[in-house]
Formats: structure tokens, C-alpha cells, sequence
């Protein structure tokens, strides 16, 4: 097992809550204390949802107590798959959300359009139709209204201080935050969805964490959604040294196995130019994040609008 101490220095530099607990049960996947897992199929989607029960689990998985529901995705290559996947990424958005009355739901884009890796957030609210506006809202939508703050190197201003101040204004029902994120493995990137009621720390997976946007930090519910689209240059040494040993031993080989301190070596040294840090995506990332944002516009317009679920979600969102 992953021995606690380094573990504890890592986690919170894990994004997505499975990959969190998948290192610290480590090879001999041991129990985790104050943590329970559950894994399903959904139709196309695998579901795995980490929750967090205690101050033991917490302490553990370096994360606020609640749920992390990850969703690993199919290729989106049609749109009857897409709608498949929207419709299960709906069902869990829902049962993660308050009930929505006359505040309705604030959606909150985070990230920067200008940078395609870090885009997803604008995109989706730019996919999104705002309906808080309207005078005699319909009986079967709901009320949303839709925000995408920028980041704070183009605004000067802290993500969370704009949306508190959007929420003492408006009094939404809950918060709805969509950010990318960042894996720890490469097979993550792209397609796999992470929801969770405990707010969001925007920068924590690449190492620039901002003020946190909670419940607590808000006054409302604040659900997040994230979707990896960068990972570490660090974590690709570190998975292909562990490929590189599985293919000398299917060859019949021994193979010294690549420590800890050996992969700190190899990527202090391949990585002295970016001071030890470089965030990797791939070139379709693009298209990925595209399909993806129609996803998860899709889902939102699915939980919130009656109307969507009955006509369908493509007249619901741009």
C-alpha cells in the first residue's frame, strides 16, 4: 500500500477522486479506510462513484467529505452515443443537485476561451440558453442563468469573489461549476466526466490553486463538473516506465522495476527547463473538448428542463 505520508504530499494534486484512491490502495488494492467504492454500468458509460465518509477518509484522500461520481465515456463519434451519454450524465448532475425553485441554477463556465486546453467551461455556458430572464417562465423550464468569469491573470479579480458577489445578487438555488481538470493518466484525458457536491478548487490540479468555490464559501449548494484535459509530463514518465517493465516481462525478461526516486530522477532531469512542471494535451484536444461541452450541455439542459426531456435536448442548447 501506498505509504500514507507520501500520499498525503501528493493527493491533492489529483483531480479526479478514482485515480486519488486508486494510488493509495496501491498494488496489493487494499480496503481504504473511511472510504466506499462503488462501480456500475450505465449503458455505454462505467460509473464510479468515491465516497468520502468520514474524517478518517478525508484525511486519507486529501478531500472533502461527499460524493465524486467519474464517468468514463465512450468515443463520442455519433450522436446517438452522445445522447446516451448525456442522458446518464443527467441522471447523476441530478442527484447531486438541491431542488431548484424560483432561484434556479447559476452555471458558471471557469477557464480561459483563449486556451483550448482550458476552455471547456466558456464553451459549455456558450452552448447553454439562459432562461432566468424570461418574464412567465414555463411550467416545464427551468429557471438558469449562465457566467464565465475569465481567470483571474485577465480579470484581476478572484473567480470567487465574482461569483459571490453574482449569488448575493441573484439568490440561485445552487451553483453549478464546469472546469477542466487535470488526470494522472493518459488514457483520461478527454473521456471521462467527474461530478461532485463539494465545490471546486480552481489551479489544485496544476498546481495553481485559487480560492476555493464552495458551499460554505457561496451560501448555496455548489455542484462541480469536470472533465480532464491536461496531464503531467511527470505522470507520462511514470507510465511508461511501468509499460516498459510489462513488456520486458511478457517478453520473458527481467526488469528491474522502476522506483519512486527513479522516476523523480528521470523527470528532474527531463524537466529541468519548465522547473519540474509541464502540463501535456493532446492535438485533438480541441475536438474532444467540442464533443465533450455538447455533452454536458446537453446533460444540464436534460436535469433542469422538463420540456428537454420530453422533445429532446436539441432545441435546448446553441
Amino acid at each position: 500500500m501506498t505509504n500514507t505520508a507520501d500520499y498525503s504530499a501528493l493527493a491533492a494534486y489529483y483531480d479526479l477522486a478514482n485515480e486519488a484512491t486508486e494510488a493509495l490502495r496501491g498494488e496489493e488494492n487494499r480496503e481504504i479506510p473511511g472510504i466506499k467504492e462503488e462501480v456500475c454500468q450505465k449503458g455505454p458509460v462505467e460509473v464510479h462513484i468515491v465516497t468520502i465518509m468520514n474524517q478518517t477518509g478525508e484525511t486519507l484522500l486529501q478531500k472533502k467529505q461527499g460524493r465524486y461520481i467519474t464517468l468514463s465515456l465512450p468515443e463520442l463519434n455519433d450522436s446517438d452515443t452522445m445522447e446516451e451519454v448525456a442522458k446518464v450524465t443527467a441522471e447523476y448532475l441530478n442527484s447531486l443537485l438541491p431542488p431548484l425553485r424560483q432561484g434556479g441554477l447559476m452555471l458558471v463556465g471557469l477557464g480561459n476561451n483563449s486556451a483550448v486546453a482550458d476552455s471547456l467551461g466558456p464553451k459549455v455556458v456558450s452552448k447553454t440558453y439562459a432562461t432566468r430572464h424570461l418574464h412567465q417562465l414555463p411550467e416545464d423550464l427551468g429557471a438558469l442563468c449562465t457566467l464565465a468569469p475569465g481567470v483571474m491573470g485577465a480579470t484581476g479579480i478572484e473567480t470567487a469573489e465574482i461569483l459571490k458577489g453574482a449569488a448575493e445578487h441573484i439568490h440561485p438555488d445552487a451553483i453549478l461549476v464546469v472546469d477542466s481538470l487535470a488526470a494522472a493518466s493518459v488514457s483520461r484525458v478527454g473521456v471521462t466526466v467527474q461530478m461532485s457536491e463539494n465545490g471546486i478548487c480552481p489551479g489544485s490540479g496544476v498546481g495553481n490553486a485559487r480560492q476555493a468555490i464552495t458551499a460554505q464559501t457561496m451560501g448555496v449548494p455548489v455542484i462541480a463538473i469536470g472533465v480532464p484535459t491536461v496531464v503531467s509530463a511527470c505522470s507520462i514518465i511514470k507510465e511508461t516506465a511501468a509499460s516498459l517493465g510489462k513488456y520486458w516481462q511478457s517478453q520473458g525478461r527481467s526488469c528491474p522495476a522502476a522506483s519512486g526516486e527513479a522516476v523523480a530522477f528521470a523527470a528532474e532531469e527531463l524537466l529541468q527547463a519548465f522547473s519540474g512542471v509541464l502540463m501535456v494535451t493532446p492535438k485533438d484536444i480541441d475536438d474532444l473538448i467540442a464533443k465533450v461541452a455538447e455533452v454536458l450541455a446537453a446533460a444540464i439542459a436534460l436535469a433542469i428542463h422538463p420540456a428537454a426531456i420530453r422533445q429532446g435536448y436539441h432545441s435546448f442548447i446553441k
